[in-house]
């Protein structure tokens, strides 16, 4: 079976001829000129032929004039209906150019990215690989710790280097920009706490001390504690996510290439709002509860908001604002740490961009619950 291009000159058409050479064995030769700019023939041409039993394919481009991508496709495509068919092809009929270009574009390398299925391991394993890689990379993090250590020096002695212009974009995005979910997550805590405490004191009689649980709890723990979870999810993931984008596109090694310290000025200005930022958004959250258990108080134990007043104020001390405002400090760098950390530790795939995001949360969160604990303890001890 022939076919030909039936508007070319004859210099310039195509030929397409395919016959059978013995029981399993389709030739299909190619001469004339198969370029782009010619009307080649489609695929569906020689299904037909392909469509009897036959096992083997081989070319005859003897007379084969021209090729570009053009003839490139149309062999591509021969090629694939050949693998879903089981059809052996024999590719030494075709120019050594063709037979080059064709191995390059069926070589395509595993993408290891792709490939998620693995065996899955047991709790001991996955324990035992998680330790190891907490002890292989603590050396890691102490020595970024001390990298921004030395930074802050360099602010103190006014020789950091960054634009002020930058600190107080991220101000005005890890602070004002927060308002609405502290609220919210503050306003819900608080409603918790008086209907928790206010189910126990009522037993005693006691209601009225749901104005000093809800207050010493907010000011000292709740309010820092669950302002340092809100920012870690919300601003330690961007944090990361941003440092991380910038690794991908190598923005970081070139502020390295033009002598600009990172660490200076992609993370100390971050380091500098959040720790500016989150004490002022606990005392935000502290308030927020505060009103909540007003609102349980005054409308389900009829405490009228007078007597709910004068017990908060009985209750707080000058100290208990103090623990709180120090715990969101140092809520506050320990999320722009762990933030920073991962972004800066990111690889230089888009994969690796949501891997140091999630990773920043959960080591926000863990170091987080850490110093909570720690310092619960210190200042238990001091008597504060």
């Amino acid at each position: 079976m022939t076919f030909t291009h039936p508007h070319n000159s004859d210099e310039r058409k195509w030929q397409l001829d395919i016959h059978h050479n013995g029981n399993d064995l389709l030739v299909v030769s190619c001469s004339g000129r198969w370029c782009l700019d010619q009307d080649l023939p489609s695929i569906e041409t020689i299904q037909v032929e392909m469509d009897n039993a036959l096992g083997r394919i081989s070319f005859n481009t003897t007379q084969l004039s021209a090729w570009d991508t053009g003839f490139l496709a149309f062999l591509q495509s021969l090629l694939s209906l050949c693998a879903q068919r089981g059809i052996t092809i024999d590719q030494d009929g075709l120019p050594k150019g063709v037979r080059h270009l064709l191995a390059m574009a069926t070589a395509v390398p595993e993408q290891k990215a792709a490939k998620k299925r693995r065996k899955k391991q047991s709790l001991f394993f996955q324990v035992g690989s998680a330790t190891i890689d907490f002890f292989r990379g603590a050396p890691e993090m102490l020595h970024f710790l001390g990298e921004i250590t030395v930074s802050f020096g360099r602010l103190i002695s006014g020789r950091a280097r960054f634009r002020w212009s930058d600190l107080w974009w991220e101000i005005e995005e890890v602070g004002p920009r927060a308002l609405i979910i502290v609220s919210v997550i503050s306003l819900l805590v608080g409603l918790i706490l008086a209907y928790l405490g206010a189910d126990q004191l009522r037993l005693v009689g006691a209601q009225i001390f749901i104005a000093d649980l809800v207050a010493i709890g907010m000011v000292r723990e709740i309010g820092a504690l669950m302002t340092g979870i809100i920012i870690a999810g919300r601003t330690g993931a961007a944090f990361a996510a941003q440092l991380g984008t910038m690794q991908v596109n190598e923005e970081i090694d070139a502020f390295k290439t033009l002598g600009l310290s990172p660490i200076d000025f992609l993370v100390l200005p971050r380091m500098l709002a959040l720790m500016m930022m989150v004490p002022l958004l606990t005392l935000y959250a502290s308030f927020v509860g505060m009103l909540a258990g007003l609102l349980v108080s005054a409308t389900i134990f009829n405490i009228s908001m007078f007597e709910y007043y004068n017990e908060t104020l009985r209750a707080l001390e000058l100290k208990h604002f103090l623990v709180g405002l120090s715990k969101g400090s140092v809520y506050g760098a320990i999320v722009a740490y762990a933030g920073c950390l991962r972004g800066m530790q990111c690889g230089r795939s888009a994969e690796s961009v949501g891997e140091a995001a999630t990773s920043a949360v959960v080591t926000g969160i863990l170091l987080i619950t850490i110093a909570a604990s720690l310092m619960t303890i210190i200042f238990y001890q001091l008597g504060i």
